[in-house]
């Protein structure tokens, strides 16, 4: 990538965008009109493909459901330096992106992030407020905190980061994927702030709080346990030991006193709790060390991409 004459795209993931989508194409090509325009039509069924090509956008279809998926396919079939994701429903400032690209050139940075600043009181609703400062926090305290707002659906990628990032999610937890995935691997993240609109009449959110939100905090804890298995396994190891030694003392005490074991099953159940503590601490070493190979294995792809 060439600091000078880098090649900018826009990727727009939509799903019956049709009261949007015409906005976004056109205010993303007023700020940055070296930029091209791709948006990747999730099966809608109202025409916001059809909307997007008569305003000169690049439309492809991904037939599979959900905005992992959609991007998957964004980062598997478009070709750039700078990549800059953004949803379909017209909430994002567009003006803000050549700031965005600025940053991410100034600063070396493989992934910006832009945090949402509220314009409009019924631009956030409570529920998602309340949720993604919730999943942000969660995820800053096991993976690190580099953000103030993981799940924004504006941000901007390097080539580096687009050819090396695996987008195993189907939903909207993808940004979850994306955030941890930088984490882990130390790329350089960078935030900016811009300001966040209400949706426009006949625009409805397709996110849906409690779903999705349960979603993305099953995915979190899948990813814990595979990015951090010593420490899951350990913790419940810790708990299976805890148990086996309530149930399991008072019957060696008991022991002690009489020479006898009235309560068998309870000492069968408490040393089974026991190896079971044992198998899970073993379980995490060994899924520890697998993880720091995968982890290299990961790193090394990132650095073989050229940016």
């Amino acid at each position: 990538m060439t600091l000078q004459n880098p090649r900018i795209v826009v990727l727009v993931p939509c799903y019956n965008e049709a009261a949007t989508v015409a906005q976004v194409v056109r205010d993303f090509r007023a700020a940055l009109p070296e930029a091209e325009i791709y948006v990747f039509d999730n099966n809608s069924t109202d025409g916001t493909g059809d909307i997007a090509r008569a305003e000169g956008a690049t439309v492809r279809i991904e037939e599979q459901k959900g905005k992992g998926s959609v991007v998957r396919r964004m980062f598997a079939d478009v070709e750039a330096d700078l990549y800059i994701m953004v949803d379909g429903d017209a909430t994002y400032d567009a003006s803000a992106a050549p700031r965005l690209v600025r940053y991410a050139l100034d600063g070396g940075y493989d992934l910006v992030n832009v945090a949402r600043a509220e314009t409009g009181q019924k631009a956030y609703r409570p529920g998602h407020r309340f949720g993604n400062r919730m999943l942000t926090g969660l995820v800053g305290f096991v993976f690190g905190t580099r953000t103030a707002d993981m799940l924004s659906g504006y941000k901007l990628f390097t080539r580096r980061f687009v050819k090396s990032f695996p987008a195993m999610s189907s939903g909207f937890e993808i940004e979850t994927e994306i955030m941890i995935h930088a984490l882990e691997l130390g790329i350089p993240i960078g935030e900016v702030s811009a300001p966040y609109g209400e949706r426009p009449e006949g625009s409805a959110s397709k996110l849906q709080t409690y779903r999705d939100g349960f979603i993305i905090l099953r995915m979190i804890s899948e990813l814990v346990r595979r990015e951090r298995p010593l420490e899951f396994f350990g913790i419940l190891a810790g708990v299976l030991m805890l148990g086996s030694l309530a149930l399991g003392l008072p019957v060696v005490f008991e022991f002690l006193e009489t020479g006898l074991v009235p309560r068998l099953p309870t000492a069968v159940l408490s040393a089974a709790m026991m190896l079971s503590a044992l198998l899970s601490f073993a379980a995490g070493l060994i899924l520890a060390a697998i993880t720091h190979m995968r982890r290299e294995l990961k790193r090394l792809a990132y650095l073989g991409v050229g940016r």
